[in-house]
């Protein structure tokens, strides 16, 4: 089920969406291509998927020896401040990267902003929050989450502001950014992808598939104090 939410008694312009089908209306499957040298994946519709069950399910295949495909669901529009919520379990392996995230950039015409929610498959009792502004980075703050995140759902978040972006475990504050905060809207994505040439970052890839990251619930409800 999805909704978009205006309704007395709720934030009005809010979204969730339980993955139990294919919203054509709000997100994109990608298909046909790859994000550059790192990522070592071809992105394919069919790599994303409902059951449903209520999960959508992204994985990672091989259609041939030494090649990859991966998965990306994104909205269609951009999006701007607010709180960004996901319930998922990241893939676990070392080499390869589930995400929930925000971005634009110069394929859009636009700056490169961006915030990230990033699991490392070499270690998922860990995340990674980092975020763009302009194409300038370096923001990486790893969090231990003292469970292993890839063994049951959890809930993960950031509330972008204009000053800030505070990320949250299981509605539990772990991290505030308040310098050089991005302020381009950007599309609400997810993605499971292998690299290649990061393995001091990712750990080496083995070719191991299929992977898969599963994700149950999204929220996103604007910042009504930002005018958004």
């Amino acid at each position: 089920m999805w909704a978009f939410t205006s309704a007395s008694g709720s934030e009005a312009g809010s979204v969730k969406d339980n993955f139990t089908t294919f919203n054509t209306e709000f997100w994109k499957k990608t298909d046909g291509y790859s994000n550059g040298d790192m990522f070592n994946c071809t992105w394919r519709e069919d790599n994303v998927s409902f059951a449903g069950n209520g999960l959508m399910t992204l994985s990672l295949t091989s259609p041939s020896p030494g090649e990859y495909d991966g998965a990306e669901y994104r909205s269609l529009d951009k999006y701007s401040y607010g709180r960004y919520e996901i319930r998922m379990k990241p893939a676990a392996h070392p080499g390869v990267v589930s995400s929930f995230f925000t971005y634009t950039g110069p394929s859009e015409g636009e700056p490169w902003d961006e915030i990230d929610i990033e699991f490392l498959g070499k270690n998922t009792r860990q995340v990674q929050l980092n975020y763009f502004t302009d194409g300038t980075g370096g923001h990486e703050q790893v969090i231990d989450l003292g469970f292993d995140a890839s063994q049951e759902f959890h809930w993960y978040a950031f509330d972008w502001k204009r000053d800030s972006i505070t990320w949250y475990i299981d509605g539990r504050p772990v991290h505030t950014a308040t310098e050089n905060i991005p302020s381009t809207p950007g599309r609400m994505m997810m993605n499971l992808w292998n690299g290649t040439g990061v393995d001091s970052w990712l750990e080496p890839f083995d070719g191991k598939v299929p992977l898969h990251a599963y994700y149950d619930q999204f929220r996103y409800i604007p910042d009504q104090a930002s005018g958004e």
